[in-house]
């Protein structure tokens, strides 16, 4: 870094602190969400298909938020985008924490539309961030760009690392501070929300190095009808799906194979933050496609392991190797269309990240969702038809094209998991009086306690039937996933061969500047905005 580039946005390391914030709130809020889904199953009665579709509205609304604020921001500027996505975090969180009391009045469907807007509401906001920290950190380290978006994103597995041991702290009934409500963990993603707020309202923001270059709209939108960068959308949807999709449900999953979820999904996430502050030098010797690839095949070999483990070893050693195999995908695409194609300013970028989001949101967490309900009822129907018809949930889910199904009853399956079945539940009814004794929530807890009246007899046959069928269903859905990096795999390959036919891999530099530093990157500075 010389003293040129130092000079010319000087308060970049405060807008890094910034940006690195808005993805520490969204890993936070992401993390904690991993452990609160059995909890919201057992508290409100939703199928795995119902909270893959919260968790995947969680995703879909960061998705299309990122790819029509990209058309703005160029024009809006950084910082007024940023402050909306501050007002829209602490909004997200009203509407999620009346979830209870929605229960309590209108039951079941209350709940679920509660968590259905809170998570679309707080995935807006991230959308917003999401729009404005790429271009920005690309505008203020032109010279070493894929390093540098490496890092920023550093903070994406560090807030899913916050999440993580916030979980254990305070979700569920083996954490460690027992009793704390759900509703403390999930607020706690608004201190960073608030670190970064602060930033925002304080510091002036430079305009996008595209706009500086005098790079009008129009050039920008044809830019994404590049057939290079088409297949780069293909891919990214992909990495959304293996990302972000499987990060949606692997605490839960790994947490049924091994009793460790938390502690997994935590581990994963600690290697992802150490070595993304390491992508500039690896870059420099394999370039970022081949940095890909190998990605991608790391990626499949680690959820083929962790979906076929035995033993807690293996698990450990499997998350790992999927650790390591996710952790440079979505910065270094990120990294790749800036560097080939600087003159889609944010708008590439924004479309870059929201295809990846949206494939996360329709595609991976309600898929995911819908796999394990599909093996976990077919097996447990197959095991015990008796026990299927007591957990089977009333009515029947789907998921695009594929046939619907009838998945298992996230209330009686907790009600069941408890280390004393039923605990919960005689407590839960022993509380039922004063003025919510008539309400919808206190009638849906009154009938789940008649059905545990009639069930609770089979508790020692029927749960190692039930917890065996969730396992399995966990399993059968990594196994599936595992099939997406490995298209992905074969994407890179395509393009190692084209850019080598090219020449090799070589970056787009708007005017002509030789870029000092990593390799593979450059770009211009843009001077300050109000």
């Amino acid at each position: 870094m010389n003293d040129t580039q130092a000079d010319a946005v000087p308060n970049r390391y405060k807008l890094m602190v910034a940006s690195f914030m808005t993805l520490i709130a969204a890993g936070v809020g992401f993390g904690v969400r991993g452990g609160l889904l059995p909890i919201w199953g057992g508290q409100y009665g939703f199928t795995n298909t119902e909270l893959g579709v919260i968790t995947g509205f969680g995703l879909i609304g960061f998705g299309v938020v990122i790819v029509l604020a990209s058309l703005i921001t160029d024009r809006l500027g950084y910082k007024s985008i940023l402050l909306a996505a501050f007002v829209l975090h602490v909004v997200s969180t009203v509407i999620t924490l009346l979830a209870t009391p929605a229960y309590a009045s209108m039951g079941k469907e209350g709940a679920y539309w509660c968590l259905l807007i809170g998570m679309f509401t707080f995935s807006v906001a991230n959308g917003l961030c999401e729009a404005v920290i790429n271009p920005l950190v690309a505008t203020i380290f032109p010279k070493e760009k894929t390093h540098y978006l490496n890092i920023l994103h550093a903070g994406w597995p560090g807030g899913l690392i916050l999440g993580g041991v916030l979980g254990l702290a305070l979700v569920g009934q083996d954490a460690w501070i027992p009793g704390i409500s759900w509703e403390v963990s999930w607020g706690l993603f608004l201190v960073p929300t608030l670190i970064y707020g602060f930033i925002v309202l304080k510091e002036d923001f430079p305009i996008s190095e595209a706009r500086e270059a005098g790079i009008s709209f129009g050039e920008m939108i044809l830019t994404t009808l590049s057939p290079l960068l088409l297949l780069l959308f293909f891919l990214q949807a992909c990495v959304g799906y293996v990302e972000l999709g499987t990060d949606s449900w692997i605490a839960s999953i790994t947490g049924a194979i091994t009793g460790q979820g938390f502690e997994l999904f935590i581990f994963a996430s600690a290697i992802m933050f150490v070595l993304r502050f390491f992508a500039g030098p690896i870059v420099e010797k394999i370039n970022p496609i081949g940095l890909l690839l190998i990605s991608s095949l790391v990626g499949c070999a680690g959820l083929m392991l962790i979906a076929n483990s035995t033993t807690l070893i293996m698990a450990w050693i499997a998350v790992a190797i999927y650790g390591v195999g996710k952790t440079f995908l979505w910065p270094t695409m990120l990294g790749v269309v800036s560097e080939r194609f600087p003159k889609g300013g944010a708008v590439t970028m924004g479309m870059m990240g929201g295809v990846g989001m949206l494939s996360a949101g329709f595609l991976g967490g309600p898929g995911i969702g819908y796999k394990q309900d599909y093996y976990a009822s077919q097996q447990l129907e197959e095991k015990s038809e008796v026990t299927f018809e007591r957990y089977a949930a009333e009515g029947e889910s789907g998921f695009l094209m594929f046939p619907k199904i009838t998945g298992l009853n996230g209330q009686k399956v907790a009600v069941l998991s408890e280390n004393t079945p039923g605990e919960s539940l005689q407590s839960d009814l022993a509380k039922l009086e004063g003025p919510a004794a008539d309400s919808k929530g206190a009638e849906d807890t009154r009938k789940l306690g008649v059905w545990w009246d009639g069930a609770k007899e089979f508790a020692e046959t029927d749960k190692p039937l039930v917890t065996a069928a969730g396992t399995f269903g966990g399993r059968m859905a990594l196994k599936w996933t595992a099939l997406v990096p490995f298209i992905m795999a074969i994407g890179y390959l395509i393009l190692v061969f084209y850019f080598k036919a090219k020449g090799g891999y070589q970056q787009e530099v708007l005017h002509g500047e030789e870029p000092d530093g990593e390799k593979y990157t450059g770009g211009t500075e843009g001077p300050m905005e109000a």
